[in-house]
């Protein structure tokens, strides 16, 4: 699968932290598989010579001091400008040699974004945690947003310059991986899969996400998302809970008010009132919401168009 031609306009983004065991290697596969392209490493912080090692490995540097992956994606698709960017992880785990056949994909099909799907035919290589909390995650995002991916946290991904520029890149670690889902989702942009082989960390190197506190914040961020993308469908949901609430307190009150003419239990009349009327409130709220992300998918798609 090595290319054994040119490949102009193409960029590779490594984002990295604390990888100097590792990124001279993944440097030198992509420069093998995608020769003709320019490698970008971005050095998150790093205090053990992770920039030392990649740029004696060819690659360019930029200094990323924010911490978090999010912040890297941000400030790659700022600074970078190509026609296709390959993005990857520098802990030597991704397929190098997959990527000139996801880049002829991209091209050929005229698509916005390839997802290399993370194959582990040893099963050893991927914890059953992150597996798990992968196919979890993966249903939600399809029954939120109508369809969904296979890998939705895979970290390698070929993407369009169109894409790129019309992502607004707002999260801060690895649910960046769900945003550029959603994105692709809300605006119904053309996407593809493709399996890839998917190996163990180099020696030296230790996973930097925690399955536990980031599945706590890939899941807030898809609540997040959905609230900016779908809010009627959040809101709703929650109107429709407050008003079977309000309507199980309230009712009995009624009955027996229709009984004896008689409000006995006047607190609980009250409450589920107020109740009620947050159900209301919560109902209008996810209206007026939608109006604005509708103007907002809009105004993105217009984005989109120009890029």
């Amino acid at each position: 699968m090595t290319a054994i031609r040119q490949w102009p306009g193409v960029t590779v983004i490594l984002p990295c932290y604390n990888e100097a065991a590792a990124i001279a290697q993944v440097v030198a596969d992509f420069r093998a598989a995608l020769p003709g392209a320019d490698i970008v490493v971005f050095d998150n912080a790093s205090t053990d010579g992770t920039a030392e090692m990649a740029l004696a490995a060819g690659a360019q540097i930029i200094m990323e001091p924010i911490r978090g992956k999010g912040s890297v994606v941000r400030r790659a698709f700022a600074e970078l400008d190509a026609d296709v960017y390959v993005m990857a992880d520098g802990d030597g785990t991704y397929h190098a040699a997959s990527a000139p056949l996801m880049v002829e994909m991209l091209r050929r099909q005229r698509l916005d974004m390839v997802i290399g799907i993370r194959e582990d035919h040893g099963g050893q290589v991927y914890p059953p945690g992150h597996r798990v909390g992968n196919r979890l995650f993966n249903h939600v995002v399809a029954a939120l947003f109508g369809r969904g991916f296979t890998d939705i946290f895979s970290g390698y991904r070929v993407l369009s310059h169109r894409f790129v520029k019309s992502f607004p890149a707002l999260s801060e670690g690895f649910e960046i991986e769900t945003e550029l889902a959603v994105h692709a989702l809300q605006l119904r942009l053309p996407t593809a899969e493709l399996g890839t082989p998917y190996g163990e960390r180099s020696a030296g190197t230790e996973s930097k996400l925690k399955t536990w506190s980031d599945g706590w914040r890939i899941g807030w961020a898809i609540v997040k998302l959905t609230k900016q993308h779908r809010p009627f469908l959040l809101f709703s949901w929650m109107a429709c809970l407050l008003c079977v609430t309000s309507l199980a307190l309230g009712i009995p009150i009624v009955m027996e008010f229709l009984a004896t003419g008689l409000v006995p239990r006047l607190p609980t009349a009250v409450l589920a009132m107020g109740i009620m009327l947050l159900a209301a409130l919560a109902f209008t709220t996810g209206l007026v919401l939608h109006g604005i992300s509708v103007a907002q998918a809009e105004t993105r798609r217009l984005h989109y168009l120009r890029a």
